[in-house]
């Protein structure tokens, strides 16, 4: 039986504002794949809806179980999630020169975005594990670099997914960040990576694939190819200005339908919506994500212990870098790496682990003041 102080605990503008996020980018997708002349329209918009519907049942499974059992397994559930990235690499789905999915027949589902949520709780198990007031030297961020970092990074880097990969290091930064670094490991970290960083910028460069490095080209200079490699930020910029203050309507932008902004349903969402509902329209959204994340953070600092401060920690700081990232992808301020727009973007798995994600935040939010029960 749940206990009755949890429910009222329980924070409803949380799910109210996914629910609604999620709600718009159902209509946005629709929107973005509607039909034009003959063509008959796939159904992209209705798997997301129900997609949404199963996320919503996965956020109140998350949130009826208290999250130190999560922490308590966090170990176990990190290694059932490097394996799962393993089976990927071995017979996983391939799609768009990527091989990200596990087939089940019926659907198919990316490891990876739901690895990073036991990415986030294994490292929140390890760094709450600090003692009070001790800070990470030399040997101990190694050991969370090497147990926790590489070997996820450089399997996702693999299949390829940069996007993926590039949010676990930001998450792995902003909570090692978090918990402290020794000021003698900060001033090395800092001079090695001066001295390193043309060699360390060159070796990348040459590993990158070609369409990646083309993705760096567009965003340094758009105009260098604007058929080619330019074309998505080019388009997006169009989208998006095209919409003007107040939008062209819903159901009236051309950007979308007539294919003219490739990934529109996906990466590039926002451009869409921009062009419907325009400036005032898109302030309104990001006044929606920017009180989710909020609430985030305001549950970190009032969380009961390091255990849920650091876990809800690392998911507000991973739906935030998503944004961001995808607004700025959107805007052309920052290179395209395929990383969704959180809960809008087409992609039911994608959906489904930032309801999770959510789903965590609250339940630490709800229990945080089980020590006074």
């Amino acid at each position: 039986m749940i206990d009755r102080r949890l429910i009222d605990n329980f924070d409803w503008s949380i799910l109210f504002v996914l629910v609604i996020l999620s709600m718009i980018g159902v209509m946005t997708i629709y929107s973005a794949t509607r039909p034009i002349l003959d063509i008959k329209q796939q159904a992209f918009y209705s798997k997301q809806f129900y997609w949404m519907l199963l996320s919503m049942v996965a956020f109140f499974i998350i949130v009826s179980l208290d999250y130190k059992w999560f922490i308590r397994f966090a170990y176990l559930l990190f290694i059932f999630g490097i394996v799962l990235l393993i089976i990927v690499l071995v017979v996983g789905k391939k799609g768009m020169g990527a091989q990200r999915w596990i087939s089940l027949g019926i659907i198919s589902f990316q490891p990876s975005e739901f690895f990073k949520i036991l990415f986030i709780l294994a490292l929140s198990r390890y760094l709450s594990g600090l003692k009070k007031g001790e800070k990470l030297g030399f040997r101990k961020l190694f050991k969370a670099t090497a147990l926790f970092f590489i070997v996820p990074a450089g399997t996702i880097l693999i299949q390829p997914d940069l996007g993926t990969t590039l949010i676990l290091l930001f998450i792995f930064a902003a909570l090692v960040a978090a918990a402290g670094l020794k000021r003698k490991l900060v001033l090395i970290m800092v001079i090695i990576g001066l001295l390193s960083a043309p060699i360390a910028g060159n070796f990348l460069w040459n590993k990158l694939k070609g369409y990646q490095k083309n993705r760096i080209i567009a965003f340094i200079d758009p105009q260098a190819d604007p058929k080619g490699i330019g074309y998505h930020i080019t388009q997006s910029k169009v989208s998006i200005g095209s919409g003007g203050f107040r939008g062209k309507g819903y159901m009236k932008g051309t950007q979308g339908p007539y294919r003219f902004l490739p990934e529109n349903h996906t990466d590039f969402i926002f451009s869409i919506f921009a062009e419907e509902r325009g400036f005032l329209g898109s302030i309104i959204l990001f006044m929606l994500y920017l009180y989710i994340i909020w609430r985030g953070f305001d549950t970190a600092i009032k969380a009961r212990d390091m255990e849920g401060s650091f876990l809800v920690l690392g998911v507000t700081f991973m739906f935030t870098f998503y944004f961001f990232i995808n607004i700025g992808m959107t805007l052309g301020i920052m290179p395209v790496v395929g990383v969704p727009l959180p809960l809008m973007s087409y992609g039911g798995t994608a959906l489904m682990s930032n309801f999770m994600a959510f789903g965590i935040i609250e339940n630490v939010r709800m229990r945080r003041f089980a020590l006074y029960y």
